[in-house]
């Protein structure tokens, strides 16, 4: 059975990405500050969703998970966001280039230049001139960062879209030669995975506060793009579920999706705290500074983060049979998706912001036309293909699975 999307959800769609589009002007126009980071903030975490399905495709099919063909054609249409949001990453980072050259008010400090120059053109010591961001201009420097960044979108977009493709192949041919070059193909993505994940924290997020590092900050990354991903697969999953398109779909397949959503969320918490109390015990100055400003000024979202992430799946979906329970666990994996994103947000925010923050209606309203988008690249690659696949060899397994 194919998926309708209806002319209604397209109208839905719509209406949230008017909404976004009025926020962003509106952001622009009133001068905020958080413009630049409310684009990266919200366009970083769908594509980090995507990019989450992607890779539950390669450890899908490298693991050879004898649950998840059921419902493989919910993370491969939400792959297919990751075209959009490669293409809007690199406007908003060529846009706020632009634009910074101006002002000198860049989405990453070690845009600036006069940060790089020890004396100014008079011969006078240049008062901007910053030691620690000149000594890491072997990496951090504009035609590397770029090249990396379009590297890890040529990764990125190429494997899902040779997924989508060959698994579309494989319902009309059966071939299993056809179903073994993805599986290589799997390996071959987790390994550049393991590297571009990293790379791509440490630049899209890391280099904002340029001082700053850690070396856990790749893994934490991962973990919540992993539990995000994992939420929206299972969001995804109840809907179609509840409007009857995936009767194939049993309760030992949410078991097995309610059970990632606990298991990482205990492990992205694990990471949460590892970072902060080892930062917090060497209480060394180059590091400290990420804490600081996070605890003097944005407290709240701070903490409220850690509660959300951790105590909502950890004390719901501890018992068996509350992740068999549908709705229940709609809310759950919903309330995981937004505190995540505000994860997101506290990550990025204090960096370009500083103390001088704000969550309004303009932050909520981006966030909602990014939704729009999302929803409408998804819904509409659902409608293409038939949501239960064919000729797959666990495909059998898959329909039969129990716990």
């Amino acid at each position: 059975m194919n998926y309708t999307f209806t002319s209604k959800g397209k109208t839905i769609c719509f209406v949230l990405m008017a909404i976004g589009v009025i926020s962003i002007i509106a952001a622009f126009a009133t001068g905020s500050h958080q413009a630049w980071s409310n684009l990266l903030w919200n366009n970083y975490y769908f594509m980090a969703i995507g990019l989450s399905a992607t890779f539950f495709l390669a450890v899908k099919y490298a693991a050879e998970a004898g649950w998840a063909p059921a419902i493989k054609r919910i993370p491969e249409a939400i792959g297919l966001y990751l075209p959009y949001g490669a293409a809007i990453m690199l406007i908003i980072l060529v846009g706020n280039y632009i634009a910074g050259m101006s002002s000198h008010h860049f989405l990453y400090e070690w845009w600036n230049p006069e940060l790089y120059k020890k004396t100014l053109e008079n011969g006078q010591p240049n008062p901007e001139f910053d030691p620690i961001i000149s000594g890491k201009s072997g990496f951090l420097n504009l035609p590397f960062f770029f090249i990396r960044v379009i590297l890890y979108f040529v990764i990125w977009v190429g494997f899902i879209k040779y997924f989508r493709r060959e698994s579309l192949k494989l319902d009309q041919d059966g071939s299993v030669d056809r179903y073994l070059k993805m599986r290589t193909a799997s390996y071959r993505f987790l390994v550049l995975f393991a590297v571009t994940s990293s790379l791509m924290s440490w630049d899209f997020i890391m280099s904002i506060e340029t001082h700053w590092f850690s070396t856990l900050f790749g893994w934490y990354t991962f973990a919540g793009l992993w539990v995000s991903g994992i939420s929206v697969i299972t969001i995804v999953t109840i809907l179609l579920k509840k409007r009857g398109y995936l009767d194939h779909v049993n309760e030992h397949h949410l078991h097995n999706l309610g059970l990632m959503i606990f298991a990482f969320s205990v492990f992205w918490t694990y990471l949460w705290f590892a970072q902060f109390m080892l930062i917090w015990y060497a209480n060394l100055p180059e590091e400290v500074t990420y804490f600081m400003i996070r605890q003097d000024h944005y407290r709240i979202i701070w903490i409220g983060n850690f509660f959300i992430n951790f105590f909502t799946p950890f004390l719901f979906l501890m018992s068996r049979d509350a992740k068999r329970k549908t709705n229940l666990l709609l809310v759950v994996a919903i309330i995981v998706f937004i505190g995540h994103w505000i994860d997101e947000f506290q990550k990025i925010t204090p960096g370009v912001a500083h103390a001088n923050w704000h969550l309004g209606w303009i932050e909520i309203g981006t966030g909602l036309g990014f939704l729009g988008l999302f929803m409408f690249v998804v819904q509409t690659a659902l409608s293409k293909a038939p949501l239960l696949i064919k000729n797959e060899p666990l495909l059998g397994e898959s329909l039969q699975h129990t716990l």
